[in-house]
């Protein structure tokens, strides 16, 4: 097979790879090098066969792990993320069946719940931001004694 047709491959391969950005075709672009290179130096069909499959295959197997590993990026939290776990100050007393309750987290004022409908946590106490849902805060006491069940 011609050189040409081989440096055609690698250039489809990288036209894929551009366009995916996936890492799936672009170790083929060495192989059909390698297989462009065993075509130069006249070497038979299947020689030039083998050393892409072989080319590719290598490429696949020893850079492709570290290729991806430093893609990965490192999860950062987002600034609601970053409340989960946050100590608070509850500044209205917490009551999800009568819809009220706020704390203080941070020096900003939130509008808060608490885990359980059954638990009021009185005005004062330390709670501790569980999740969020939507606007509101959903918390916990730190104590027991530090809520009244309904």
């Amino acid at each position: 097979m011609p050189v040409s047709y081989w440096l055609i491959a690698a250039v489809l391969f990288l036209v894929i790879e551009i366009v995916t950005l996936s890492l799936a075709s672009i170790w083929f672009i060495g192989g059909a090098l390698a297989g462009a290179l065993m075509a130069g130096l006249g070497m038979p069909l299947w020689l030039q066969v083998t050393a892409f499959v072989v080319v590719s295959i290598v490429l696949l197997v020893l850079i492709a792990p570290v290729v991806r590993s430093n893609l990965k990026r490192k999860r950062t939290d987002t600034n609601l993320d970053s409340l989960i776990g946050q100590a608070c100050i509850v500044t209205q007393r917490i009551d999800n069946l009568a819809g009220a309750g706020q704390v203080d987290l941070k020096g900003q004022i939130w509008t808060a719940r608490s885990t359980s409908d059954d638990m009021k946590i009185q005005e004062g106490s330390k709670v501790f931001v569980q999740s969020i849902s939507g606007v509101k805060l959903i918390v916990a006491p730190e104590k027991k004694e530090d809520y009244n069940n309904v």
